[in-house]
């Protein structure tokens, strides 16, 4: 059960994360509170759009999506579609904030503080995840 509310946690951290750089991309946030700059150039730049979506809003529903299935995991204690469901997702997500440090570090060569708080953010929730599931919280 422990797996599940770290993963419900770190997941509402991740939705406000997202929801706030979405909230800038919006034009609703004057500037974002980065200090180095490297930010702005991040979130302004052509690949900060997979597919003609935002990024941020990618997250925002990417983190809604796994605070729900967390929920779900902590409801339904002997279900296993919800833990399974979380973990699966939660490895695409941080397959997806793998793909995007890249283009952070080696195509933008800007980094995002920001996006490096929701890469550990995903990373964290698919660690609690494998170990919730591996731990026995749920039926295999």
């Amino acid at each position: 059960m422990r797996a599940w509310m770290a993963t419900a946690l770190l997941s509402l951290a991740g939705l406000l994360l997202a929801l706030y750089l979405y909230l800038y991309k919006l034009g609703l946030i004057g500037q974002l509170a980065c200090g180095t700059g490297g930010c702005e150039t991040v979130q302004l730049s052509p690949y900060s759009r997979f597919l003609g979506i935002e990024v941020p809003l990618i997250g925002v529903l990417g983190y809604a999506t796994l605070l729900i299935l967390s929920i779900l995991s902590l409801q339904a204690p002997r279900d296993p579609r919800w833990p399974r469901l979380l973990l699966w997702l939660s490895a695409a997500g941080l397959m997806f904030t793998g793909y995007l440090t890249y283009l952070e570090l080696f195509v933008i060569r800007a980094l995002c503080r920001w996006c490096v708080g929701s890469a550990v953010t995903i990373l964290l929730i698919f660690v609690a995840a494998w170990l919730g599931r591996r731990g026995g919280e749920a039926l295999p």
